[in-house]
């Protein structure tokens, strides 16, 4: 089969989440609105995720993994992912299911006329704390980037395959992709998207890293925008 769309799904010590992962991601793949495939990045996990993987993978023609052998974090497994994939268009999810697959159909609806869509969390049902180091970590983000983005954490997203491949990730750079489009001259749309409780597993940002790590990291984004190559072809003899 021929996909255009592949789901990547980063996951760290997720085996709890995993067989459910599945589930949801199956019945997502009978109503997608275009064929689609789905690409575990297990990013060093030392429980039984990898096991789980090679399982769900074993039984589904539409899944496959690749497998990191240590931890290197959300961006490098994010990255792993861009790099693997083939297909026209790519998004991602979280292997909490936080958020749900059903809704990359709402994204996808307007991925034509842009080059990331975006979900934002709409209701969002985590805990007082981690919602409000969450709103005051995107504030401190949009105050660096300008590029008004009301949820980039949101673990839901779909764009543009080739933009993707040219996004220089670096540790903790997942929270600015669509800054990092929008160097590209890409589009960027934001859509609201369900949010629902974690279920099992736990988190693997806190407090201290919500906080300090984007702000760390805005710092790593001004270099890189400063620093950041964009050229237009216009005419070229090469052959493919």
């Amino acid at each position: 089969m021929t996909y255009q769309f592949t789901i990547i799904v980063p996951v760290y010590n997720e085996a709890d989440n995993l067989l459910r992962v599945e589930s949801e991601l199956l019945n997502y793949l009978k109503i997608a609105t275009v064929t689609t495939t789905v690409l575990f990045v297990n990013d060093g996990s030392s429980d039984n995720s990898q096991s789980l993987i090679e399982t769900i993978c074993k039984r589904n023609a539409a899944f496959e993994y690749i497998s990191f052998k240590e931890n290197k974090g959300l961006s490098a497994a994010i990255k792993a992912g861009f790099d693997h994939v083939d297909t026209n268009l790519v998004g991602y999810i979280d292997s909490d299911l936080q958020t749900t697959p059903e809704d990359f159909n709402i994204l996808l609806e307007h991925i034509e006329a842009y080059e990331l869509v975006t979900g934002v969390r709409s209701n969002r049902k985590d805990a007082f704390i981690k919602s409000m180091s969450s709103k005051i970590a995107n504030g401190i983000r949009r105050t660096f980037t300008h590029d008004g983005m009301i949820d980039t954490g949101c673990p839901l997203k779909v764009m543009k395959t080739d933009y993707a491949k040219r996004i220089p990730m670096f540790r903790g750079l997942h929270r600015f992709l669509p800054a990092m489009i929008m160097l590209q001259h890409g589009r960027v749309k934001q859509v609201s998207v369900r949010h629902f409780p974690r279920i099992a597993g736990t988190g693997k940002f806190g407090f201290w890293n919500r906080l300090f790590g984007p702000l760390v990291d805005c710092f790593a984004y001004l270099w890189m925008k400063k620093k950041y190559i964009n050229y237009d072809i216009s005419k070229s003899s090469t052959r493919k």
